[in-house]
């Protein structure tokens, strides 16, 4: 059944903390070469740079999770599911911007193409909301299956897919119209998404069915699946959360949870070319901008794994905080 789009009349307001003078940060504030993991358990930002050295820490809110860069890249942005704040931090110089508060348990989101509408999944609302990151204020909200996760909009912004981990649904929202037009049935917990060049597949992990099932963005259909299984793992171990495909639409990386491993898929032939043995509970992806490096946070060997995509191996991994999650890479 379709749902309408809820405008919310009392819009809600943000806490403005920490205003910047930022005529000489922004300068500097694109291509810093700066890698940021959110640590879920130790409430902090872990600061790298290309090498893989850790130049920082700094506290942020309570369990941060799922970030994002501006439009332009000179800010970015951190779900604090503890909290219900989405923090906004300055690129360059790492200094609280601002908070936009009553955001309901943050989990991920994604940023509208316009660059001004942010699409946040709030786990325990049961629902999308659409917050203006310019004034801070919700301006929409979608009625969605149990715990929402996953958001990815396509290219051109016209379409969102919500995860739904309860419900095992995908749920397509149709921007221009304001409502929720498709709900795909996956399998067991779907997680996160990536999409085929000219969005053409929607690829979509399913945590505790141990696949990714691949979607028809034009039909809406299951169209094939993908399963996991690296050597000396049990089924039950491979729990896949977070994936990427290269621009080129050649290559896909899957982190596979608790199997501690990443799969490499060809995603023409839709199969497992190598696993890649990385920490405890690989979670998040990462790629540069050239996709010479694969970044992953393990969750719980609270650490930081960066592979070389050419020789497929782990070129060093890195200790950070408790349980990273996200990973944002400032290389472009």
């Amino acid at each position: 059944m379709w749902r309408k789009l809820v405008i919310i009349p009392a819009l809600i307001m943000f806490f403005s903390a920490g205003f910047l003078s930022l005529e000489d940060s922004r300068l500097s504030a694109k291509d810093t070469g700066l890698v940021f993991i959110s640590n879920e358990k130790s409430n902090d930002i872990t600061v790298l740079n290309l090498k893989g050295e850790v130049l920082r820490s700094f506290p942020t809110c309570a369990r941060p999770r799922g970030m994002h860069f501006s439009h332009d890249r000179m800010e970015f942005y951190v779900g604090c599911a503890d909290d219900s704040t989405i923090a906004i931090y300055e690129t360059a110089t790492q200094k609280l911007v601002r908070r936009i508060r009553n955001v309901e348990e943050p989990e991920t989101f994604d940023l509208h193409p316009d660059g001004i509408h942010l699409y946040v999944s709030n786990e325990e609302d049961a629902a999308a909301s659409v917050i203006d990151v310019n004034t801070g204020k919700l301006v929409a909200e979608y009625d969605t299956g149990e715990e929402p996760e996953g958001v990815q909009f396509t290219e051109d912004g016209k379409l969102v897919f919500v995860a739904s981990e309860a419900a095992n649904l995908v749920h397509v929202i149709d921007t221009v119209k304001g409502e929720v037009i498709k709900d795909i049935l996956v399998d067991t917990r779907p997680r996160r998404f990536a999409l085929t060049p000219g969005d053409k597949e929607l690829w979509v992990s399913a945590e505790l069915a141990g696949i990714v099932n691949i979607i028809d963005v034009g039909t809406y259909k299951l169209i094939g699946d993908i399963a996991f299984l690296p050597t000396g793992m049990r089924k039950e171990e491979v729990t896949p959360v977070d994936l990427l495909i290269t621009r080129d639409g050649s290559r896909a990386y899957v982190a596979l949870g608790r199997a501690n491993h990443v799969a490499v898929v060809d995603v023409k032939a839709r199969k497992v070319i190598k696993y890649i043995l990385v920490g405890k509970r690989s979670w998040g992806l990462a790629l540069t901008q050239d996709e010479s490096k694969l970044y992953v946070a393990n969750g719980l060997s609270d650490d930081i794994s960066i592979i070389d995509t050419a020789s497929l191996k782990v070129d060093k991994s890195i200790p950070v905080g408790t349980v990273p999650y996200g990973i944002l890479i400032d290389d472009h």
